[in-house]
């Protein structure tokens, strides 16, 4: 475990950039989107629409569809959509399993033709998830289209998953794709966090991350952090990461407002601002008190030593003195007591 975690009692990265299933905060349009997409597959629907803004939390959401399915359902995930369509079919088949697929075009798709109906015979599911489905280009898309054309007299043989950012929806809207846009069963749409979701999903997440105090960012910070990401969950999490190490940094364990806005300045400028000189001020001014007041014990502890020296014989006479007058009013209240 880190330091920075075990300052602020955590067990895990509550932020990470990663697309973890486990982090998933649930918001009424991710519960949505899951469930059409667990519908959609599960109901051999053939093609199937996610889309959302950059950042929103679709590969999250295809994660955990993936973790949801059940063992008779096979699955390829395709992340580089930026390959030609010969690369994706290469790629597909490599995550199918289908050994030897061939090395013409007519032979992978034999292959996998093949694979998809041996599947269907065993009473076995199978999906393709393409991921930043945007960057397809229109020629890669319609070959994608033609893929679904695998199927039996009742049921597609397998389910596709487009889940792009906006421009996918621009895309499918030409003439040329117009076929694809036909064959879409299912379409879900994830929109970005409101102010109380996005206070939710940070409370979410540092649960998850296994803390105790589920007020780790106050109030007024979670407001500026949902103001400044939009509801977008990735900027949510670039930013409560930067608080974190900032608050690490300062051993402040509440993160507040100027503690957001320090975050937000290092993001977006690349380097934290430098330390206000009103903390090192109030730092070296404390450091300047205990100087002061060891300094001034030390001028009294001496004083009183010298002071002792240069008088002792009168000290000492005193001191003769006060003994003196002790014994004799013990020898007078002895006499007394006699009497």
């Amino acid at each position: 475990m880190s330091l920075n975690l075990a300052f602020f009692g955590l067990r895990q990265k509550p932020f990470n950039p990663t697309p973890d299933p486990a982090f998933l905060y649930a918001s009424p349009g991710h519960q949505e989107g899951l469930a059409h997409l667990l519908y959609g597959v599960q109901e051999h629907k053939g093609f199937i629409l996610l889309t959302g803004e950059v950042g929103t939390g679709k590969t999250t959401l295809l994660r955990t569809l993936l973790s949801r399915l059940d063992g008779n359902t096979a699955s390829a995930f395709v992340f580089d959509t930026t390959l030609p369509f010969e690369g994706l079919l290469e790629y597909i088949l490599e995550d199918f399993g289908v050994a030897k697929p061939g090395e013409s075009h007519a032979q992978r798709l034999f292959a996998l033709n093949n694979f998809l109906i041996e599947r269907q015979r065993a009473g076995q599911n199978t999906v393709l998830v393409l991921d930043e489905a945007q960057n397809l280009d229109v020629r890669a898309l319609e070959q994608i289209r033609l893929l679904s054309n695998f199927e039996t007299h009742t049921e597609k043989l397998l389910q596709i998953v487009l889940a792009g950012q906006p421009e996918l929806l621009d895309k499918l809207n030409r003439p040329e794709l117009r076929q694809l846009k036909q064959r879409i069963g299912l379409r879900c749409r994830i929109l970005p966090l409101t102010a109380d979701q996005t206070r939710d999903y940070i409370r979410t997440r540092l649960r998850i991350a296994g803390a105790t105090n589920l007020g780790l960012f106050s109030d007024v910070a979670i407001t500026r952090i949902a103001g400044y990401s939009g509801g977008i969950p990735r900027l949510i999490n670039t930013v409560c990461d930067h608080c974190l190490l900032i608050g690490y940094a300062d051993q402040i364990r509440r993160v507040d407002r100027r503690i957001v806005e320090e975050a937000i300045e290092y993001f977006e400028e690349g380097e934290r601002r430098p330390r206000k000189p009103r903390r090192l001020l109030h730092t070296w001014g404390r450091a300047l008190v205990r100087w002061a007041l060891a300094a001034a014990g030390a001028v009294l502890i001496g004083g009183a030593a010298a002071l002792t020296i240069a008088h002792r014989d009168a000290l000492r006479q005193v001191f003769d003195l006060s003994t003196a007058t002790l014994s004799g009013l013990a020898h007078a209240a002895s006499s007394f007591l006699r009497q």
